[in-house]
């Protein structure tokens, strides 16, 4: 065991994930709020500082914690480039103050021979002078140093307590047996659509809803305006590459495809090209360059699908057949999810022989996209790949592309699912999908907002996908839309629909959780603007969403009793408290329900005596309420939610002022 002079001990660094092993997340402007336990024997005064700095950058940023009980420590630092920081802590004796400590005891208590004090004391200034170097304090402290040596005690005193010699002594301070903790805690910094975004998911070639011939990237302008029109700023594309001939799969997943039937986007390569081609049914790579720039003007990105599925037909094949799964007849194996077969779909071998060269094509992909101006991507089925190669892909782009954000399709366990989050993917899918009473969703997302996950996995919350249909929207009818995206989008900062949801859309397979003729398989029929549309009600909860600065945070969600197990109730509040957000949902698609809820009057800022306005943001309607018990009655096919603004009364009913 090898031992240092280092004399304060520091534990416990938060947040710290794995142990230092993976980076935590925060976005541009952020704050990053460090605490670790701070202490030394005996009973001298100990200076604590939080260090950080871009990864491979020499110098360390600074600034000082301050104690907050039982020897905890506090500091806060923000990020404000697209990076991966390191961040440590340093702590030391602090002499002076100890000094400054005992003698201001011993003055105050009369003592008269202080002489030995003030010389110590003046040593101390003396010592930081000499560690100032050739800066503008070294004339100062030295000067106030021989000042020390000659002056009464009074003088000494009234230096040792004054604002100039202390502000000098932090400044130089001896860190001669200073401690560093030894590991440093990393974060990974992203820009805001990371952590504030609307997707909106439509297949391309059923941009203009024509249930027999598909559509082109110049056709899908009208689809992508209506998605504006919605508060959409996210556009997603299901893989836009060439099919496979081979094995097509026909209408609802019919191993017989019929002439014209377009087959599986999934099913990736064609004698067209692969994952750096588009399908030539949909146009060039030109048209798509053509899209992307229409896409940016309308202050939008795209997103594309990362689906790494071969079809028998994709060039892979041919060129590197060792990449594949071998039958032992020699032959390569299909997907197969049982009792599912993807006859139409060959899976990767990431541990084959050959697997440096396969995971750099798999990166090279993702670059040739990026360089086009595409920078999320959604992951199909991360969680069938060694999380290894998510950790090289990932940070091997992102050394070109900083900004390029990842979504993690994972339904799978748990486990995996958060390790691939901390593997560098920026957003995750998750089981709010099957969450629907009250008990599940307050659990779940006190999980992902309160606990150390709130520092690695930010949700990015679907109430459908073009694989999940699930049974809340197949039988809840239009109010079971209403409440799915409503806590979709108000639960967290992230949320996405696939196409179709917006008109209610739950045709299923009988005793499945999916489409019947779903558009996977076929060109999809639709009228885009049907009478049973809920594009109103979306479109005001994205308004909501850019408006009130409280639905932009994560960590922020709160749940609080209401009198009623079909009344979700829960706040979102801005640190300042300037953005109120009360929220109530009925989770009940069939029945209306009443209930008193219980507002977190200390949260709010108000006294149980107050009066107060809770202004609806979806109906526009106001409630003048007074103390933490009131009530709220919602009907599901009238008015399922309400997003509730608080105000603060200030003496006559007209007479409201936002809280700020």
């Amino acid at each position: 065991m090898k031992f240092s002079v280092e004399s304060v001990v520091i534990e416990r660094l938060a947040p710290l994930l794995d142990g230092g092993r993976y980076p935590i997340k925060r976005i541009i402007g952020e704050d990053l709020e460090v605490e670790a336990d701070v202490f030394k024997d005996g009973h001298d005064v100990v200076a604590a500082a939080l260090l950080w700095r871009k990864e491979g950058s020499k110098n360390w940023h600074e600034t000082p914690m301050q104690p907050l009980v039982n020897d905890r420590w506090a500091a806060t630092c923000s990020f404000y480039d697209e990076a991966t920081y390191e961040y440590t802590i340093q702590a030391w004796p602090d002499f002076f103050a100890s000094w400054r400590e005992e003698f201001v005891k011993k003055f105050k208590a009369g003592l008269e021979n202080l002489w030995s004090e003030m010389l110590e004391g003046a040593a101390l200034v003396e010592k930081a002078a000499s560690l100032s170097g050739e800066s503008d304090d070294k004339v100062q402290l030295l000067t106030l140093g021989q000042k020390m040596r000659a002056a009464s005690p009074e003088e000494v005193f009234a230096m040792a307590t004054s604002a100039e010699l202390n502000g000098l002594m932090t400044a130089w301070p001896d860190k001669s047996l200073a401690s560093t903790f030894p590991v440093y805690g990393r974060v990974r910094v992203q820009r805001e659509k990371a952590a504030f975004a609307a997707w909106y998911e439509f297949f391309p070639r059923s941009a203009e809803g024509k249930p027999d011939s598909g559509s082109r990237f110049r056709d899908c302008l009208p689809r992508i305006d209506d998605a504006k029109r919605m508060g959409f700023d996210v556009i997603y594309f299901p893989p836009i590459h060439p099919i496979g001939e081979t094995n097509r799969k026909g209408r609802n997943n019919s191993t017989t495809c019929e002439p014209g039937e377009p087959g599986v986007p999934y099913a990736i390569g064609s004698k067209h090209g692969g994952h750096k081609a588009v399908e030539p049914a949909l146009g060039t790579l030109a048209d798509f360059d053509w899209l992307v720039k229409e896409i940016q003007k309308r202050d939008m990105e795209i997103a594309l699908d990362f689906a790494i599925n071969c079809s028998p037909d994709h060039p892979y094949v041919a060129e590197h057949p060792d990449w594949f799964f071998k039958r032992p007849d020699g032959s390569i194996k299909y997907a197969e999810n049982p009792p599912k077969k993807y006859e139409d779909v060959y899976p990767l071998n990431f541990h084959n022989p050959d697997w440096k060269a396969l995971w750099q094509e798999m990166t090279d992909i993702i670059l040739f996209w990026s360089k086009r101006g595409v920078r999320i991507f959604r992951v199909d089925n991360p969680h069938t790949k060694p999380v290894a190669f998510w950790e090289f892909l990932i940070s091997e782009v992102h050394k070109k592309y900083p900004d390029v954000i990842f979504l993690s399709e994972a339904f799978t366990r748990p486990k995996m699912m958060r390790v691939l989050a901390k593997a560098g993917f920026t957003q995750s899918y998750t089981y709010f999908t099957w969450r629907n009473s009250k008990q599940e969703l307050a659990e779940y997302f006190t999980e992902l907002t309160e606990t150390e996950m709130a520092d690695y996995f930010q949700a990015n919350l679907w109430p459908n996908t073009p694989d999940i249909l699930p049974l809340f929207l197949q039988q809840g009818g239009r109010p079971a839309f209403l409440i799915r995206s409503t806590l979709a989008a108000t639960l967290s900062p992230v949320w996405g629909m696939y196409s179709g949801f917006e008109l209610c859309e739950n045709a299923a397979v009988p005793g499945k959780e999916e489409y019947i003729d779903s558009e996977k398989y076929q060109f999809k029929g639709r009228d885009w603007d049907a009478p049973v549309n809920i594009k109103a009600h979306i479109t005001a909860l994205n308004r909501i969403r850019h408006e009130n600065r409280a639905l932009h945070e994560y960590r922020n969600l709160r749940f609080h009793r209401a009198d009623n197990e079909h009344i979700l109730f829960y706040s979102k509040v801005t640190k300042a408290a300037d953005n109120i957000l009360l929220i109530v949902v009925n989770l009940d698609p069939f029945h209306k329900h009443g209930a008193h809820v219980h507002v977190p009057l200390e949260l709010c800022g108000l006294t149980a005596s107050e009066m107060f306005q809770a202004h609806d943001l979806l109906s526009g309607e106001r409630y003048l309420w007074h103390g933490p018990l009131n009530y709220v009655e919602l009907d599901p096919h009238l008015r399922p939610a309400q997003i509730l603004r608080i105000r603060r009364w200030a003496g006559k009913e007209s007479d409201f002022d936002y809280f700020h």
